[in-house]
């Protein structure tokens, strides 16, 4: 390309992205036109617990009582095997 033809092309984009209307894309204008007949309808922000892909049956305390009684082991385990300050 010449020096000519960068100038012009620079022009032109300068041009363009300074129009004060800019048409919005294939898919915002088929969207809108889909919309206009038939609006889609509310969306939550988080699925309801039934929509998530299995129930949540377990209680709040199962995983405290899991997480207490993995720490129990380990110091039950490190005592056995002697490591420790006495």
């Amino acid at each position: 390309m010449s020096e000519r033809d960068d100038e012009e092309r620079e022009f032109d984009l300068r041009w363009a992205d300074g129009a004060a209307h800019k048409e919005p894309s294939a898919r915002a204008r088929m969207l809108a036109a889909r919309w206009k007949e038939n609006p889609p309808g509310p969306v939550p922000f988080r699925a309801e617990p039934e929509h998530r892909g299995r129930p949540s049956v377990r209680r709040p305390w199962v995983s405290t009582v899991l997480v207490l009684g993995c720490v129990v082991a380990v110091i039950l385990l490190l005592g056995y095997a002697g490591v420790g300050p006495y």
